[in-house]
């Protein structure tokens, strides 16, 4: 027995519509596909952003937590941000910049930070009266506050993305003969 089928409603696709669906489904897969590359790129930008401030504020804690011990401090340039001191346990140290937009701020040789836009070590007595470098050996002995500025540029934009202030006082001012 033979079973013919009539069909009168011939339903399907045609080429156009097909053509129609796969443009319609890839406008909506580069919209997704560039919302998520727009947030993995602020994602990593604000993780880079996490580590610069993490690296900035290790940098500032180490200079404030040495210096703070220093029994005496020497600035001995006004071009060059450098300040030489000795503590209890290290009579040598020295933190420097050359004053070149990111470059490294330098603990001896080795680099403490980098992409650093400013520096600058302010130098104060016993009344907060500033004293300017070159400090001398007169002036020198004198200082019992030190004020650090630092900026950081990440992006290298000429806009400080982290900057941070701090006041040490010295302990050990008035100890060294």
């Amino acid at each position: 027995m033979k079973i013919f089928f009539n069909i009168k409603n011939k339903k399907g696709l045609t080429l156009i519509e097909l053509m129609v669906v796969v443009v319609v489904l890839s406008l909506i897969i580069l919209g997704l596909v560039t919302f998520f590359t727009g947030g993995v790129r602020s994602w990593i930008t604000g993780q880079n952003q996490l580590s610069a401030q993490r690296n900035a504020r290790q940098a500032m804690d180490r200079m404030v937590r040495e210096i703070r011990e220093a029994s005496d401090i020497i600035a001995d340039s006004t071009t060059s941000q450098r300040i030489n001191f000795n503590t209890p346990w290290n009579s040598n140290l020295y933190y420097t910049w050359s004053g070149a937009t990111w470059e490294a701020i330098f603990e001896g040789t080795n680099p403490l930070i980098n992409n650093v836009q400013n520096l600058t070590f302010k130098y104060f007595n016993n009344s907060d009266v500033e004293i300017d470098p070159p400090l001398t050996d007169d002036t020198a002995s004198k200082v019992s506050k030190v004020h650090i500025d630092l900026q950081v540029d990440v992006d290298q934009d000429n806009n400080p993305d982290i900057t941070l202030n701090s006041d040490v006082d010295l302990r050990n001012f008035g100890l060294q003969d």
